[in-house]
């Protein structure tokens, strides 16, 4: 009887790995804004400050490169949430959380013609995207009605709904100020009548 061999235990990356990971999809979120998704893979490991070797160790392909940067954007939102009502009262987590939302779907568009090159499309990026946004917003609304901060009938969806709306009405650069001043006017909005 032949003998089952352990498979090694999966190691941890190391600090430096990490760090490096991080400072591509930095880069990477940077050049794909700036220049789209036929940015060169070389120029983005040299903003890193990284070699190239070290980018394709963590992102064999270019579309690999762009699903991880979208995807650390939306994890970014998830770990916000948590970190928002752990450090504020609801309704300022709240609102720190929806202002954070702009500034994801500004990188969603600037980065979404990048995101169309993939090989598939972006709509299984999408799909899994969804579930943890919701999550997290579903989970700030869920805290700012039981303290009182908003109104029982406040929908966490009709709140996403209202900011990604203004993404696609505004045509201008200065979309993200409208986004901006609606999360004020939701939140204001939501409050309970005295």
């Amino acid at each position: 009887m032949k003998k089952k061999r352990s498979q090694p235990a999966q190691r941890k990356p190391r600090t430096d790995a990490l760090r490096n990971r991080r400072r591509i999809l930095e880069g990477a979120k940077e050049a794909f804004t700036r220049h789209g998704a036929s940015t060169s893979l070389d120029d983005i490991a040299n903003q890193a400050g990284v070699g190239a070797g070290t980018l394709y160790r963590h992102f064999p392909t270019r579309d690999a490169l762009i699903e991880a940067v979208y995807r650390s954007e939306v994890e970014k939102l998830a770990t916000a949430a948590h970190e928002f009502a752990a450090a504020m009262s609801p309704v300022e987590a709240l609102r720190a959380w929806l202002l954070l939302f702009v500034d994801y779907v500004t990188a969603k568009h600037i980065i979404a013609p990048a995101l169309n090159s993939v090989a598939g499309g972006p709509t299984k990026l999408y799909e899994g995207s969804r579930s943890l946004v919701q999550g997290a917003i579903e989970e700030l609304v869920k805290r700012a009605k039981k303290s009182g901060d908003v109104r029982r009938d406040i929908d966490a969806s009709d709140l996403l709904r209202a900011v990604i709306g203004v993404s696609y009405v505004s045509s201008g650069s200065d979309w993200q100020q409208s986004a901006k001043r609606l999360v004020e006017i939701l939140i204001a909005g939501s409050r309970p009548a005295e």
